[in-house]
This record gives structure tokens, C-alpha cells and sequence, in this order.
């Protein structure tokens, strides 16, 4: 018997301080500290970045997108070369979305019904059908380990009754993505929080989500447009509204201080695009802010990106040769300055469960809004 067949999904908190909470998710393909970043292999890679790339950075999962796999090069296809983690060469836990934020963002002539959404692709115009038991059999045929619950996910601002219709028919989804995803030892099922900025609507929801019981929880329906200080209100009470014992997971966050917010208010996972496509659009993140690498500034400047890094961008080049091959269209820009983006989200997180862990997560934070308030060394 497989080692996936023996080994369940489990989570253990170590360490709180506050409401910040650090732990580990185990799961048959490796262990996941939490707080954790999952990277976006949107297209079954991190662009600019190799897999073993990727893990060098200290990353411990990857987040893949049901929606784009589906289109191409097909959930099918993956499965008879192997599942995902063969295909993309990461032997580590993948955490895949539903494909409902994605068919209502970017899919063309949807329709929204009970059963699921109907929708026409981006890429080439081809009918497709998604519903919470197709989800499930997608996920199920790319080998992800931790699978998300169909939903469907509102943008903001919206009126209060459209937020209620979508987050109870994501419930709906819920219970049917639950049913549909059946058992499947060494893999976890997570329901996602829906509700909008209204508390009580999250209320009902988390109760909805618990009662029908799932591996993790996460809260959806932020980061789209509502700013940081409406999310950072919604997390002072959604995460708490989940289960204690459980990994919540906050879906599509963010910079750099939205993820020590989100952390300081008992999130455990988080996801997002920006390190990476950052990094191909010419901006670092370091530790004293934001860096734009395209500015001219930058030519004659000697020094490292970040004097405090580690990562081959910093380690090894400078800041007038990151300006240089960025502005003369170079492919080896986006592949230095992402890696390092995804080196220094690691690194925040590392600090952050170093901190939950020794009881100074509040001294942690300081110092770290303190740096970023500096802002970027002195031009020569």
C-alpha cells in the first residue's frame, strides 16, 4: 500500500501569540509549515521559475489552477501522463482551486445556473460546463492534495441580497462538491467562507461550512476590490467565525504587509500571482518596500537589490545589471527578479513562525512595517 494510502491530511498548531498561530499540515507528499505562501503555478509552472527553483526559495506547496488545466492541455491529459506533480516535476503537496473565481473573471458568455456555470473559454471560444461534481472529478484527475469546493464568488461592491443568493448557492455547491468528492485518504476537501463584508452572512456560512465538515477552511470573496482596510475589517472576525483545529486559508493575498495582516488575524495560508508577476514587470519587493528596477536611477548603482538577501539576485548581481537586462527585454529579468520576490515572501513567512513561536510576533511586526516605512536606499 502507498504511502498516500496510509498517511491522512492532519494539521497541529505548535505556537499562538495573539490570534497569529503557527503549526504544520501533514500531508503523504510532505509537510507544510504554517503560516504558509503558496506560490501560483497558474499553467502547471511558476513562470520564469524552475520547480526546483521554487522549493529552494523554502516554499513548501503550490497553488494550480483547475480552470486553465481544464482548457489546456486538459484535466484528461494530465492524468494519463501521470497527474500533476509528475507533469510539472513537483514531488511537494499542490493545493488546486475550483475554477469558479476564474470562469467568473475571465471566461466568456457564462451562465450561471443551480446545477453549475456554463461558459465559453478565453482561449478559443469552446462551450464548457462546470459544476461542483466536474470540479471534483478535474481536481481528482490532476492528483491535487488539498481540493477547493466549487463556488461562486461575487465581486465587490455588490448589493446585499446578490451577495446572499451567491454565498447560499455556494453552500449548495458545497454540500454537493462534499458529496462528490467522496473518500479519499491522504487527500484533504476545503470549503470555502463566502459572505461578502457582512458578518452575519459570514456567520452563516462558516456554520453551514462546518456542519457539513471539511479538512480546512478557507475565506473567499476578499481581495477583489474591496481595499485592504474592508479586508483587514472582515478578517477582525472571519477567521475566528472557522474552526480552531483546522488550517484557514485566505485565498488570492497579496502584498507584502496584507499577508502579516492577515497573519496577525489567525490566517494559516495564503496565495497569490504578485511575487511573480512582479518580478516580470520589473518590481522587487525587498525588506524597506518596493523596488522599480526600471528606473534609471538604478543604472550605474553597484550595489545588491537587497543587501540583506540571499537569494542568486542579490547574491550575485547588481542592481545597474537587474536595470540593465530588464529594460533590454532579457528573459534572465524576470527569472532573477522573480526568484527573489519568492525568496523574500518565504523569508516573511519564516520570520513570522520564528516570532508566533517565541512569543514576539507584536516586536516582529514593528520592526517589520518599520524597515518598509524607510523606504529604498539612497541613490548614489
Amino acid at each position: 500500500m502507498s504511502r498516500a494510502m496510509t498517511q491522512r491530511f492532519s494539521f497541529s498548531l505548535a505556537a499562538t501569540d495573539g490570534r497569529a498561530r503557527t503549526g504544520t499540515i501533514s500531508t503523504p507528499r510532505g509537510d507544510i509549515r504554517t503560516p504558509a505562501f503558496m506560490p501560483v503555478g497558474t499553467a502547471a509552472t511558476v513562470k520564469a521559475m524552475m520547480p526546483e527553483s521554487v522549493a529552494a526559495t523554502g516554499a513548501d506547496i503550490l497553488l494550480g489552477n483547475t480552470y486553465h488545466l481544464m482548457l489546456r492541455p486538459t484535466a484528461e491529459r494530465i492524468d494519463r501522463l501521470g497527474g500533476l506533480h509528475k507533469f510539472m516535476n513537483w514531488d511537494k503537496p499542490i493545493l488546486t482551486d475550483s475554477g469558479g473565481f476564474q470562469v467568473m473573471s475571465l471566461a466568456d458568455l457564462r451562465k450561471l445556473t443551480e446545477k453549475g456555470v456554463t461558459f465559453r473559454s478565453h482561449i478559443d471560444g469552446s462551450k464548457h460546463e462546470l459544476t461542483p461534481e466536474r470540479s471534483m472529478e478535474i481536481q481528482r484527475l490532476l492528483g491535487s492534495d488539498i481540493v477547493m469546493a466549487f463556488d461562486e464568488c461575487p465581486a465587490l461592491p455588490a448589493d446585499r441580497d446578490r451577495i446572499t443568493e451567491s454565498m447560499r448557492l455556494s453552500m449548495r455547491w458545497a454540500e454537493r462538491s462534499r458529496d462528490a468528492f467522496g473518500d479519499r485518504p491522504g487527500h484533504a476537501l476545503f470549503g470555502i467562507q463566502q459572505g461578502g463584508l457582512e458578518q452575519d452572512l459570514r456567520a452563516e456560512s462558516a456554520e453551514a461550512l462546518t456542519k457539513i465538515g471539511f479538512e480546512g477552511y478557507a475565506i473567499g470573496g476578499l481581495a477583489v476590490g474591496e481595499g485592504q482596510e474592508a479586508m483587514f475589517a472582515c478578517l477582525d472576525y472571519a477567521p475566528d467565525q472557522l474552526p480552531v483545529d483546522k488550517p484557514r486559508y485566505l485565498m488570492g493575498v497579496g502584498k507584502p504587509d496584507d499577508i502579516v495582516g492577515a497573519v496577525k488575524r489567525g490566517v494559516d495560508m495564503m496565495d497569490c500571482v504578485l511575487p511573480s508577476r512582479s518580478g516580470r514587470t520589473g518590481q522587487a519587493w525587498t525588506h524597506r518596500g518596493q523596488v522599480n528596477i526600471k528606473n534609471a536611477r538604478h543604472a550605474d548603482d553597484p550595489r545588491p537589490l537587497d543587501e540583506t538577501c540571499s537569494c542568486p539576485a542579490c547574491s550575485n548581481y547588481s542592481r545597474a545589471y537587474l536595470h540593465h537586462v530588464f529594460r533590454s527585454g532579457e528573459m534572465i529579468s524576470g527569472m532573477l527578479l522573480t526568484w527573489h520576490n519568492l525568496h523574500y515572501y518565504q523569508v516573511i513567512m519564516q520570520g513570522m513562525r520564528d516570532a508566533i513561536a517565541s512569543g514576539t510576533f507584536a516586536a516582529w511586526e514593528s520592526d517589520f512595517h518599520a524597515k518598509r516605512g524607510e523606504g529604498d536606499i539612497e541613490p548614489i
